[in-house]
C-alpha cells in the first residue's frame, strides 16, 4: 500500500486553522488529533468540542487519539463531532476491550488502539484482529519533540509479521519522531501510516503548502536511498 501521511493538528499554526486545514485537505489522508486529559498524561489539548468546530471543514477522517484515563466518556461526544477512528490506549481498556471496541463501532467508527513504548503487542493479543489501526508510540506520549525510541522498530515488525501471517487487515502507524531522520528504518520495518508533527512536517517552512512538498521529498528521498 502506499504511505499514509497523517498530521498532528496539535502541532499545527492554531491561529490559522482554516487555512492549513484547506490546504491538508488536498494532500493528508487522515488528521490525528490528540486528547489529552491531564490524568492519563499531563497536558490537556484538544477536545470533542476542536473536533466538532473543524469537522465544517475537513474532507478526510479524523483520527482522535485519546491519550485520557477514561476512554468510554468521550466515545458518544466524539463520534457525534464527526470522528472517523477512536483510538484509545491499550494501557486504558484492557479491563473492558470487548466492550469499548463494540461501542466505538455501535457509534459508527472505526477502532483504532494505541501502544505506549513499554507496552508489548502481546498486550492486545486476544483482541488483535478487531482493530482497523495499530499505532505504536515511538516515543513516551504527552508531549511533542521527544526523541525516537528505537526498540520500536522490532515491534512495528512484530505487527507487520502478525498482520501478514494472520491475514489481518490493521493499518500500522507510528507516532511520534517520524521525520527524515526516522523515515526510511519506519517504511523498511512496516509503517504504513506516519503521524507527522513539529519536526516532520510543521516546522519545514512557513508556508504550510511548501512545508508538505518538503515533507514528501524528504520521505521519497530517505526511503529510496
Amino acid at each position: 500500500m502506499k504511505p499514509l501521511f497523517n498530521p498532528s493538528l496539535m502541532c499545527m499554526d492554531l491561529l490559522n486553522i482554516k487555512e492549513q486545514i484547506e490546504i491538508l485537505n488536498e494532500r493528508a489522508d487522515m488528521y490525528h488529533v490528540d486528547i489529552m486529559d491531564g490524568h492519563f498524561v499531563k497536558n490537556i489539548t484538544l477536545s470533542p468540542d476542536f473536533v466538532k468546530a473543524i469537522s465544517k471543514v475537513v474532507k478526510i477522517p479524523m483520527d482522535c487519539h485519546l491519550m485520557v484515563t477514561d476512554p468510554d466518556d468521550y466515545i458518544e461526544s466524539l463520534a457525534k463531532a464527526g470522528a472517523g477512528y477512536i483510538c484509545p490506549h491499550a494501557e486504558t481498556i484492557n479491563s473492558d476491550a470487548f466492550r469499548i471496541i463494540n461501542k466505538i463501532r455501535a457509534n459508527g467508527c472505526k477502532v483504532g488502539v494505541v501502544l505506549n513504548p513499554a507496552t508489548p503487542l502481546s498486550y492486545i493479543q486476544h483482541y488483535i484482529h478487531l482493530v482497523d489501526k495499530i499505532t505504536i508510540m515511538s516515543v513516551d506520549p504527552g508531549f511533542a519533540g521527544q526523541p525516537f525510541i528505537r526498540e520500536m522498530l522490532s515491534k512495528i515488525a512484530e505487527a507487520k509479521r502478525l498482520k501478514e501471517e494472520n491475514g489481518y487487515k490493521y493499518i500500522i502507524e507510528v507516532d511520534g519522531s517520524c521525520n527524515s531522520g526516522t523515515f526510511k528504518e519506519l517504511a523498511e520495518a512496516g509503517t504504513e501510516c506516519f503521524i507527522v508533527g513539529t519536526s516532520g512536517l510543521f516546522n519545514l517552512d512557513e508556508d504550510l503548502t511548501v512545508a508538505w512538498d518538503k515533507m514528501i521529498e524528504n520521505f521519497n528521498a530517505c526511503v529510496n536511498a
